[in-house]
């Protein structure tokens, strides 16, 4: 049982980074198409959706680097248990 436990765990967190990176993505590939479609419609709604992008493209890198950083972190922890 323990052995299942120690490969389990690397696995949901993988997933769950997995997951929290897909939704960062998937929110900058809404807005960005959200900015295009509005570009010609309406111009000031358009620049202020090119604004957010940015900034949520800044948090984005953030919580890539930080995401990064735990997952190493969790990891080297599982793997000192088990030594």
């Amino acid at each position: 049982m323990e052995t299942i436990s120690l490969f389990i765990r690397p696995l949901a967190l993988g997933v769950c980074l997995t997951a929290n990176l897909t939704a960062g993505h998937l929110l900058i590939q809404l807005i960005s198409t959200a900015t295009i479609t509005l570009l010609p419609i309406i111009p000031a709604v358009s620049t202020l959706t090119i604004t957010i992008l940015f900034l949520l493209t800044i948090l984005e890198l953030a919580v890539a680097i930080i995401q990064a950083y735990v997952f190493v972190l969790l990891l080297s922890l599982y793997l000192q248990e088990n030594i």
